[in-house]
């Protein structure tokens, strides 16, 4: 999974264009559609995807308690976090980055801010 990016959304639309926006830039990509899905997929895999985008109201588990799993284990508490949410109140994001995200964009993402945070937090220009 070098070059693989988690896209977590309860949404199909939503991974299909951040899907789309992903690999218009060369990375593949794999998907969940809730944080339960999201860490089945991760820990079935033998490695970790380079970044992980999720949304926070989803079913099952939500991006929160999603980011908080993943800051837990040793073996993704390093990894790139992006959220992308519909809520834009500061008391979300505040919590998004008490969680352990990275990044914190509203939707409708526009693409060229989705690109630039993964290259930002990728270390690619």
């Amino acid at each position: 999974m070098r070059n693989k990016v988690l896209i977590v959304d309860d949404s199909e639309m939503v991974r299909n264009f951040h899907g789309y926006i992903l690999k218009s830039i060369g990375l593949e990509v794999i998907t969940a559609v809730d944080g339960a899905d999201a860490l089945e997929k991760l820990y079935a895999s033998d490695q970790a995807p380079v970044m992980v985008l999720t949304d926070i109201n989803m079913p099952n588990m939500d991006g929160y308690t999603f980011i908080e799993r993943l800051r837990d284990d040793p073996a993704y508490e390093e990894i790139p976090i992006v959220i992308i949410s519909t809520e834009d109140e500061v008391k979300d994001k505040a919590r998004g980055f008490e969680a352990g995200a990275n990044v914190y964009i509203v939707k409708p993402t526009e693409p060229e801010v989705l690109v630039e945070n993964i290259r930002m937090l990728l270390g690619k220009q």
